[in-house]
């Protein structure tokens, strides 16, 4: 780990993740240990997911050494950041929730960009896209990546979404289908109620002042146009995030794109909502009679919404087949 992140994670322990250890101590005298704050419990979990990516680089600005270009897409008033990796196959990738590209892909765009034309975009407000005086939408979010991909163009990708980048993602493809090859859709959601009931009740509970001193918070002081607007920032996304949100049913089973869905057994997406998101996709179908679908399901065991973003080479084995079948 480099001297950056010895840093962070010293000052993110002391400041958040010791009040949290009380907890955790008790564990064995408590049928079934709650935390008394979700959304903190869920910090602590993505400090731990970041630093262990940022102990990988040389610093937190490093580049990738398969990238190709990178610029800004002049995109509905956004000056939209993106990189290029690899030749072939274009697909795009949607990262989560305050992340930016390194944080998010760092382990999977090598890998990906062996047989892909990788485009990675860092959304509205994240990493150094700045943000503009547009409010926050799903909507506004999907077709800023329609709009990249004609700036770019290319008539048709991929997509591939994690989290929130994963809700873009289902937008996107709602509203742009003619230009949706394939989507790969990881531990996300199109609507409020595919999550469990306590992460519903974190989101609404989220404010800027949990991230400070994170890593989150350094990865995008060392690459924002505007350091200084990262609590404007949060807070604009942390007041949509409360808002409830339903793409439709009717759409998301309108898709007509092969959609790999891939899960955590325990990753706060209602176990419900996941078989129901399959079948709208086409799937739960008795293959033997029926046929394989198009569509597949991956939910891989002893995963959470954050530690499954870690697991890379189970990611990749399940993603690249998909990518490359015809």
């Amino acid at each position: 780990m480099n001297k950056v992140a010895k840093h962070l994670f010293f000052v993110s322990f002391a400041q958040f993740a010791l009040p949290e250890i009380g907890l955790c101590l008790h564990y064995k005298r408590r049928k079934h240990m709650k935390a008394k704050n979700p959304a903190r419990f869920l910090i602590l979990a993505l400090y731990f997911t970041i630093l262990s990516a940022m102990s990988t680089q040389a610093q937190l600005t490093a580049q990738m050494p398969t990238l190709k270009s990178s610029g800004y897409a002049p995109v509905n008033g956004l000056k939209l950041y993106y990189e290029i990796h690899g030749e072939g196959q274009p697909i795009v990738l949607l990262h989560g929730a305050y992340m930016t590209i390194d944080l998010n892909w760092r382990e999977i765009i090598p890998e990906l960009a062996k047989s892909h034309k990788v485009i990675a975009l860092e959304m509205q407000g994240h990493g150094r896209t700045a943000d503009i005086d547009r409010p926050v939408t799903f909507k506004a979010l999907g077709d800023d990546v329609a709009g990249l991909l004609k700036y770019l163009k290319i008539d048709s990708a991929d997509v591939l979404g994690y989290s929130l980048g994963g809700t873009v993602a289902f937008s996107f493809a709602i509203q742009h289908p003619e230009m949706l090859k394939k989507l790969v859709l990881i531990s996300t959601v199109y609507k409020t109620t595919g999550w469990q009931p306590e992460l519903q009740a974190a989101f609404k509970n989220f404010k800027p002042e949990l991230f400070e001193n994170t890593p989150l918070k350094a990865a995008y002081e060392a690459v924002a146009p505007d350091p200084g607007h990262w609590k404007q920032f949060l807070a604009k996304y942390m007041e949509y995030g409360k808002q409830d949100y339903n793409l439709g049913d009717d759409n998301v089973k309108a898709i007509k794109a092969p959609a790999l869905v891939i899960m955590g057994d325990n990753d706060g997406v209602d176990l419900r909502f996941k078989a129901d998101l399959y079948k709208l996709l086409g799937g739960g179908v008795i293959g033997d009679f029926a046929g394989l679908p198009k569509s597949q399901l991956a939910i891989l065991p002893g995963t959470t919404h954050v530690s499954l973003m870690m697991e890379t080479s189970k990611l990749l084995a399940i993603i690249q087949p998909f990518l490359i079948k015809k």
